[in-house]
């Protein structure tokens, strides 16, 4: 067993019939979608039926998909597509840096932005946004409100209640129409880490945006998808062309499109196979259970509330997680402290610190992520591994507070 790769909430490799579409595309698909020829638009009936295969898999109308460069670039789309023009965002402090950054740039631009408490576990309380509609109607800012809380969270793993932030979004339109007003109020949701893993059911759950990526669930990266629900008004951010139906400017990556659409499908059948999602989670608890047996003051991060059943954040107290993450490296053993675009970063996760995880727990806490390719003899391995790294460092960790002392 030469490498154990427990890292898949950053990426996941890609299935083999993914890897083997992408190449055929890049051979014998390389038209432009955009082209009138017949060639064109063979290639161009390729990527609608990668759209659809995209569509299915989050429950939502194709023509709402609009295919970007990943995650990052579909929530910045969502973001300064709606509220470039002004108006109000309310989102949460355990977001990814892909919906950090861009609200830090709303404010900059004149964006009121709220933050909404956190329950127990980092969950937002659907009250809570509730009253955070409501004061946002009271304040009297001009233009839309969008809520944006990310599905399942990249580091822990935890589950938001999606489906009543939902019903909280709506039941605001609701009474602003019932005011007399034109309600522009969404819910954005970031399912990056969702998607694949759990179903997805944008129209039913009544979501108005939805982000996800290719590279998360066994496809290519350098593609992803906002879904646009069709009241939603939305501002292209890349412009330069009328591609995507003038909402993403651009000749699209047709071979990972095509990946995109083949891992899409893949993904579908996983999610509604309770065998296959049952066994992941058990091999999760299972690499838990091993880990707290030898350690018993590990920390699990978020348990006690809803998680992805591959996601597993453990917090050592009075560690350090680049410590543990070398020694796992040297064993073989892939992990992270959590988003990979912070990776190197010596401060403890801001996802971490918004769920008021001590500080000494938070800085020497680490996340393995498991896949559905994950099996029970990589988990024990990673387990031992884990074990003997944070032994050795507690025992430095003693002889150097003796010698301090």
């Amino acid at each position: 067993m030469d490498r154990i790769y427990l890292d898949n909430n950053a990426t996941t490799r890609p299935d083999d019939a993914v890897a083997a579409a992408v190449d055929a595309a890049q051979r014998t698909l390389w038209a432009n979608p955009s082209s009138v020829h017949r060639f064109g638009q063979e290639v161009r009936q390729r990527v609608e039926l990668a759209r659809r295969d995209v569509s299915e898999l989050i429950g939502a109308p194709a023509r709402g998909v609009v295919f970007t460069s990943g995650g990052t670039e579909a929530n910045n789309l969502a973001l300064h597509g709606v509220l470039d023009g002004g108006g109000t965002l309310i989102t949460t402090a355990i977001e990814h840096a892909a919906v950090r950054e861009p609200a830090e740039a709303l404010v900059k631009a004149g964006v009121r932005v709220v933050e909404l408490p956190l329950g127990p576990g980092g969950v937002v309380d659907p009250d809570d946004l509730s009253a955070a509609l409501a004061n946002a109607r009271n304040a009297g800012v001009s233009g839309p409100t969008l809520v944006s809380v990310m599905w399942a969270n990249n580091e822990t793993g935890v589950i938001q209640p999606v489906a009543a932030l939902a019903a909280a979004v709506a039941d605001a339109r609701r009474t602003a129409a019932a005011a007399g007003g034109r309600p522009q109020i969404w819910l954005h949701t970031d399912a990056t880490q969702a998607v694949g893993k759990l179903p997805v059911g944008v129209a039913a759950a009544g979501i108005d945006l939805l982000s996800c990526a290719a590279h998360k669930l066994h496809g290519p990266k350098g593609v992803g998808a906002l879904y646009v629900a069709p009241a939603v008004r939305l501002r292209a951010v890349q412009r330069g062309g009328p591609q995507e139906r003038e909402r993403r400017g651009g000749t699209e990556n047709v071979p990972a499109v095509i990946g995109f659409g083949v891992a899409a499908a893949l993904a579908a059948a996983f999610v509604v196979d309770a065998d296959r999602v049952a066994q992941v989670t058990a091999l999760r608890d299972r690499l838990e259970q091993r880990v707290r047996a030898a350690r018993p003051g590990v920390v699990v991060n978020g348990a006690g509330v809803p998680r992805l059943g591959n996601t597993s954040n453990l917090g050592f107290r009075g560690l350090q997680a680049e410590a543990i993450l070398l020694g796992l490296s040297e064993r073989g053993v892939c992990a992270s402290a959590g988003a990979a675009c912070s990776s190197g970063s010596l401060e403890p996760s801001p996802v971490l610190r918004a769920m008021g995880v001590e500080e000494a727990v938070a800085h020497g806490s680490v996340r393995l992520s498991l896949s559905r390719e994950t099996t029970e003899a990589e988990v024990d391995a990673a387990a031992e591994a884990l074990i003997a790294v944070v032994g050795r460092l507690s025992k430095y960790e003693v002889r150097s507070s003796k010698r301090e002392v």
